[in-house]
């Protein structure tokens, strides 16, 4: 079962497109969550796993709110989107004080924010500069790309899956249902969330193939999830 936590003023909008989903609204003002130490627990109690940042916008609240969770709170959290950016705001200790462990899955231009990395310098090294960066966090770090690579620092995975149909909306979205959903069941590893990114682009490339790379979205990902994961049974 999953849990969609939303500012309350959009809740009405969501709710009949929740089919196997429950749904808790917070507090918001002009569409951004409000922090509210309470109502946060209330929103996460008995949660296995949780996805941050998709759709969130920027705010100071948001960065009150992940503050509190991550320093609250030892359950896995995948930190993607604008989770991301608002990480690359604060004070980056966090993460290494951090109770759970953390999963974040940038692409280059959200790592150059984290990192203060120059991009070009990341394009050259990013096996290298992500690993370092992984090590000194104590994170799992997921940097998207045409070669997406999955390290700790000290254990590496390189996926080769995925097609141009897949630079569309949404589509990092996925990777990151599709991790939120493995680690609320599986002890989060570098090499589950590997499996994870090839999950993601192979059903990216069974997508592509029914639609093409021009007419296809992220949507379509998530339809050919079943079929890639036939796929890896064979």
């Amino acid at each position: 079962m999953t849990r969609l936590i939303v500012p309350k003023s959009i809740s009405n909008s969501i709710l009949p497109y929740l089919l196997e989903s429950t749904l808790y609204p917070l507090e918001d003002k002009d569409g951004f969550m409000l922090f509210n130490e309470k109502e946060i627990e209330k929103s996460l109690n008995k949660i296995d796993a949780l996805a941050i940042g998709m759709g969130w916008g920027k705010s100071e609240d948001n960065k009150k709110i992940l503050s509190y969770i991550l320093e609250n709170y030892s359950i896995p959290i995948v930190i993607d989107a604008d989770g991301l950016n608002t990480l690359a705001e604060m004070d980056l200790e966090l993460l290494k004080n951090a109770k759970s462990k953390i999963i974040l899955t940038p692409h280059p231009k959200e790592f150059e924010r984290l990192s203060k990395i120059n991009i070009e310098e990341i394009l050259k090294n990013s096996v290298k500069i992500a690993e370092d960066f992984a090590k000194e966090y104590n994170i799992i770090l997921l940097l998207k790309g045409h070669e997406t690579i999955v390290t700790d620092g000290i254990e590496t995975y390189t996926v080769k899956k995925g097609g141009a149909g897949m630079a569309t909306a949404g589509s990092g979205d996925v990777l990151s249902g599709i991790i939120v959903g493995m680690i609320g069941k599986r002890k989060p590893t570098v090499k589950l969330v590997a499996n994870c990114a090839y999950i993601a682009g192979l059903a990216g490339e069974i997508a592509e193939e029914k639609y093409t790379d021009i007419s296809m979205r992220a949507h379509d990902t998530i339809e050919c999830i079943p079929e890639a994961i036939k796929q890896i049974r064979i």
